[in-house]
């Protein structure tokens, strides 16, 4: 969200903090509220029964989540601080209402919402089609942006967060990361990955 468009919505909301390593909402859950993100980070996955668990996306300040909401459904994952957040907490009628007046807004959530079907349309494939290696070489640059003219990872996830990502153990994730890392392939720069070269297309 812009700061005016968080503004106005904000007046409709009430702020909440939560401490880092906290469930602020499961898997589900029959919730009418929007969380919008003023501070920290939050992780979205899935688990099953046996809590194996799949991470879904990373959120950070500006982002919210919860518009599944608007279909009165119960919550389709569960969101974890991974940081000491804090939100705004927006009731569903007014999040309806706020829609109702600022179309622009309304367009911005569709195209948000398609987005995401798509992300989670590509994850499905990777997972039915990709061996792992293909899975963290897809997640890699994903995370990736450019910055002078590299492909760099800012805030790289720990080695377990990315395994879950892409459904596989942390150990098989830390040995492709080793193997890419000696070919030259990756650099780990501190909290940074840096991609330093094309990623081959197996392994």
């Amino acid at each position: 969200m812009n700061d005016a468009e968080l503004r106005a919505i904000a007046r409709h909301g009430i702020q909440r903090s939560f401490p880092k390593n906290t469930i602020v909402v499961s898997e589900g859950d029959r919730t009418d509220t929007l969380y919008i993100i003023l501070a920290g980070r939050v992780r979205v996955f899935v688990a099953d029964e046996h809590g194996k668990e799949v991470t879904l996306t990373l959120q950070g300040p500006g982002e919210y989540f919860g518009e599944m909401v608007l279909d009165e459904g119960p919550r389709s994952a569960s969101v974890i601080a991974i940081e000491p957040c804090k939100f705004f907490l927006v009731p569903k009628s007014d999040v309806l209402e706020f829609l109702s007046r600022n179309p622009a807004f309304a367009i911005h959530m569709i195209r948000k919402l398609i987005r995401r079907t798509r992300v989670l349309t590509e994850n499905v494939k990777s997972l039915a089609l990709l061996d792992v290696y293909g899975r963290v070489a897809r997640m890699l640059l994903e995370l990736a942006a450019q910055r002078n003219g590299q492909l760099v990872i800012e805030d790289k996830p720990t080695q377990q967060e990315m395994a879950s990502r892409v459904g596989a153990s942390r150990e098989m994730v830390s040995k492709i990361l080793k193997d890419l890392a000696s070919g030259g392939y990756v650099r780990m720069e501190g909290k940074r990955i840096v991609i330093a070269r094309t990623l081959p297309r197996g392994w």
